[in-house]
C-alpha cells in the first residue's frame, strides 16, 4: 500500500466516512463496494467479493470494516484494475502480431498510432518508441505497454 500517497488516503478516509452511518468510523460489508465506486474504480461484484473473503449473504448485512481493513480491498481492487488495463491494451496490439511472437512490425505500430483513434504527431511516436525496436524493425509490444503504464 506504500504506493498510495496521503492525499490519496485522506481521499478516500473521506469518502469512507460519508458512508459511515454509525459515526463509529466503521461501514457495512454491503457498503464496501459503494465506497469503492465512489473513488473511480467500477470493480466487478464477483472482484468486491473475492478481496472480501468471499461473505455470505448474511454477512454482508451483519459484518462491518474500518476503514484499515477497507483499505487493502480498495487496494488490491485498484491493482487488479491496472492489471486488466495492461492485459486489454496488449490483446489489442496482439492483433498485428503476425507472427505469434509478441512483436509488431515498427513501421506498422507507427500507422497506427498516427492514423487511428486518438492520433499522435509522428513525433511523440517516435518519443514513445524511441529504444524499443530491435535491429529487424520488430517491437516488443507488452514491454512497451507495461513501460508506458509504469511511467
Amino acid at each position: 500500500m506504500c504506493d498510495l500517497a496521503e492525499d490519496q488516503i485522506a481521499e478516500m478516509r473521506d469518502a469512507f466516512q460519508l458512508f459511515d452511518k454509525t459515526g463509529k468510523e466503521r461501514i457495512s460489508y454491503c457498503q464496501c463496494g459503494d465506497v469503492i465506486r465512489a473513488l473511480g474504480l467500477n470493480p466487478l461484484n464477483a472482484d468486491l467479493l473475492k478481496v472480501m473473503g468471499n461473505p455470505t449473504l448474511e454477512e454482508m448485512t451483519t459484518k462491518s470494516l474500518s476503514f484499515e481493513e477497507f483499505l487493502p480491498m480498495y487496494y488490491a481492487i485498484a491493482k487488479n484494475k491496472d492489471q486488466c488495463v495492461v492485459e486489454d491494451i496488449v490483446e489489442g496490439l496482439r492483433a498485428f502480431d503476425k507472427e505469434g511472437n509478441g512483436t509488431v512490425m515498427g513501421a506498422e505500430l507507427r500507422h497506427v498510432l498516427c492514423t487511428l483513434g486518438e492520433k499522435m504527431t509522428e513525433e511523440e511516436v517516435e518519443t514513445l518508441l524511441f529504444g524499443h525496436e530491435d535491429a529487424n524493425g520488430y517491437i516488443n509490444y507488452e514491454d512497451l505497454v507495461r513501460m508506458v503504464l509504469n511511467g
